[in-house]
């Protein structure tokens, strides 16, 4: 009874945070759902990794890694914790029974469907920036110097890293798509997963095998994990129906952000990281490493992977869904990986021959 007691009084206090940033900053409401968008998985898989991992490509491998992990993580804690989200909470619970409840603004990325704790945006950035930054550390500074040039380039990118979690946790807020404990949660766990993987070295040198295992395991665990709960009695979908109850625009409720298109997302992608890693068009792209052929593979990655996504499976059937979602998510980092630098690669070769 304490429990739930104390739980009402944060939930209540992340209804009345969600009302004040909405009243307050309401000026701010297209930067709160820009930062929301921006700190999507998605702009991971499109955006930095195809940046990283040709810029240096150990550290797009680990990018890949930490998101996915992290999200299948967020994915098994969401399942366990049941965490609520303000806009359907605050309709039903009885916490308001004395008074009338807060009424809290719905935005178009309200209304995801999965349980709230904690938060996926929150974990994701916290994991995907603590890697980046990390990484620009140890390529940048000298080890064991203390210069003032050091300090500042370390006061300078943690303070960015900070500002850049900060705003998600504000954002996530502001919709009314988490509590405010659920977005410390996030951060949280997103900077121990990835400071789990900056001590991790086999990742880079992963066969196919192992990346087909590993895939097969999170997808299989996750899929017993829910079909145990279910045989318990426990409805692990029961977020669903409250987002089509309480959505106040149907149309919002996207099934993209069900916690099984996340997991076959998350799958495809780790899954075709390793198919790309081992084609012979990597091997062969390879032997290139100019700066304009780096430079040529981002670009093209970019502009490719931006028309691709622009690609949105049918969701009028959802096996249908979830496959056309791996296939897709697969389909980014092996393009990325292999497709992209081989083509790219002939296309510099053939122009310096013409040049001959």
């Amino acid at each position: 009874m304490q429990t739930a007691a104390a739980m009402d009084a944060m939930h209540g206090f992340g209804v009345s945070s969600t009302r004040y940033l909405q009243t307050h900053y309401k000026d701010a409401q297209g930067w709160f759902l820009f930062v929301s968008f921006a700190a999507d998985l998605r702009n991971t898989f499109f955006v930095f990794f195809p940046i990283w991992f040709h810029l240096r490509e150990s550290v797009g491998v680990k990018l890949i890694w930490v998101a996915v992990i992290g999200d299948w993580l967020n994915l098994v804690f969401k399942w366990v914790l049941f965490g609520e989200r303000p806009y359907w909470w605050v309709h039903e619970t009885p916490y308001y029974s004395n008074s009338s409840a807060p009424h809290i603004e719905q935005f178009p990325m309200t209304c995801e469907t999965g349980p709230g704790s904690p938060s996926g945006h929150a974990m994701g950035a916290a994991g995907v920036y603590y890697i980046m930054v990390t990484s620009l550390l140890a390529t940048f500074l000298k080890k064991h110097e203390n210069s003032i040039k050091n300090w500042c380039v370390r006061g300078t990118l943690w303070t960015l890293f900070w500002g850049v979690q900060v705003c998600v946790c504000l954002s996530r807020v502001f919709i009314a798509a988490h509590f405010p404990h659920q977005v410390v949660a996030g951060v949280i766990t997103g900077m121990i997963v990835a400071e789990a993987f900056n001590r991790v070295q086999w990742i880079y040198s992963a066969s196919l095998k192992k990346y087909f295992y590993v895939t097969l395991f999170l997808l299989t665990f996750a899929l017993g994990f829910y079909l145990l709960l279910k045989a318990l009695g426990v409805d692990l979908l029961w977020t669903l129906e409250k987002a089509k109850r309480w959505c106040i625009r149907a149309e919002w409720v996207h099934l993209d952000t069900t916690p099984f298109a996340s997991l076959l997302r998350n799958m495809g992608t780790l899954f075709g990281l390793g198919l790309g890693l081992h084609s012979p068009l990597y091997t062969e792209s390879k032997k290139s490493n100019s700066a304009p052929f780096r430079f040529g593979c981002i670009i093209t990655s970019l502009l490719l992977l931006h028309l691709f996504d622009s690609f949105k499976p049918p969701t009028h059937t959802a096996a249908l869904f979830y496959l056309l979602s791996f296939c897709k998510s697969a389909t980014v980092p092996l393009a990325t990986v292999s497709i992209i630098p081989y083509c790219v690669s002939g296309a510099l070769s053939a122009h310096s021959k013409k040049q001959l």
